[in-house]
């Protein structure tokens, strides 16, 4: 048997999750229209107990008692990191991150640092443009302020949230071509999500994803890109909403996403290094998946790093890191160990 299939250490695992997300014991009679909303956590869960370890899952929201309860109770070697935010505000995992490192708790996924660096995607575009690296020209409209949108700023233009994840709030009526929209699809934004909402350049070109992995020696995976293979050739290619979740969208369009074909050359090397000084220069650790735009000449734009990106099986970073050779499994061992060898101190 190689090193590598020998079957890992039993680990006490503590699973941190949503309240609302955590799976049941058994799911037998679900169909995955039931399942969809906890299909991660219901995947992580089983790929752990499958590699042998100790699994206690705990459902999150409000109180971070719970947690500190848990980790007296189980002294977990590491707790497995799923929060999609606390007390219903998306932003809140970031502190919970820090609760586990001031409580000496080894955990999975990314530091807190990295994670408010990168959920902020006016900030992070501000960092890249100060280190040379492409980004959409973009401006971003506080609540209870008038929108004013900057001379230099031209349509078409994207519209979203400047800081919720999962392509929540994006539709095509986020592409915007003119002020009356801009200021329609911008309130919109502050009225539903009650977050600052930031407009930013459209890129017309293909939509490119490319998982990273690990603290200090980093590893990148296949690029991915986004198709939609139904769709007329003037649609424009978005990660929308309903692109992302709607089943019966993404037939009607055949949306789908696999292993990116016919890039130009040289870029076999010139997009990891880029997405691996990205990674570094936003203190990223454990895993991240860097969102591009690739022009029909080739440049690269960044729009989004989306540290801690979504896990479930047969999804977009699981399939690229399959195309890698790294099975499921594999894959969240390797986060696993990622988790149990991070240090706070080495980033500072």
């Amino acid at each position: 048997m190689k090193k590598s299939d020998a079957k890992p250490k039993p680990l006490r695992i503590l699973m941190l999750m949503d309240k609302a997300l955590v799976p049941p014991d058994s799911v037998e009679d679900l169909s995955p229209g039931k399942i969809a909303p906890f299909k991660t956590e219901l995947d992580v869960y089983l790929s752990l107990k499958r590699l042998g370890h100790e699994v206690l899952k705990l459902g999150v929201q409000d109180d971070l008692s719970v947690i500190r309860e848990a980790i007296d109770e189980l002294k977990p070697h590491v707790a497995f990191n799923l929060l999609e935010g606390f007390d219903d505000f998306h932003v809140f995992d970031q502190h919970v991150v820090s609760y586990l490192e001031l409580s000496g708790q080894a955990y999975t996924g990314c530091n807190p640092r990295g994670m408010t660096l990168a959920r902020d995607k006016a900030i992070t575009k501000k960092i890249m443009a100060y280190h040379r690296i492409h980004v959409p020209k973009f401006a971003v409209f506080p609540r209870r302020r008038a929108v004013a949108r900057p001379p230099k700023l031209g349509f078409p233009l994207v519209v979203k949230s400047v800081n919720v994840e999962g392509s929540v709030g994006i539709a095509q009526s986020s592409l915007v071509n003119d002020d009356d929209e801009l200021k329609e699809r911008v309130k919109y934004i502050h009225e539903a999500l009650g977050t600052y909402a930031i407009a930013e350049e459209y890129i017309e070109g293909r939509e490119l994803y490319v998982g990273v992995m690990g603290n200090l020696r980093l590893r990148t995976l296949p690029v991915w890109e986004l198709l939609f293979e139904k769709a007329a050739d003037d649609m424009p290619v978005m990660a929308t909403e309903k692109a992302k979740w709607d089943v019966n969208y993404q037939k009607r369009w055949g949306v789908t996403t696999r292993a990116a074909a016919d890039l130009p050359a040289g870029h076999d090397t010139l997009i990891p290094h880029l997405c691996k000084r990205i990674y570094r220069i936003l203190g990223l650790t454990g895993y991240a998946r860097l969102d591009f735009r690739m022009t029909a000449d080739g440049h690269l734009y960044l729009l989004e790093a989306n540290p801690n990106p979504q896990l479930a099986h047969d999804e977009d970073f699981a399939d690229s890191a399959e195309a890698a050779g790294i099975t499921y499994d594999k894959l969240l061992q390797q986060i696993v160990n990622l988790g149990l060898n991070y240090s706070p101190r080495i980033l500072s």
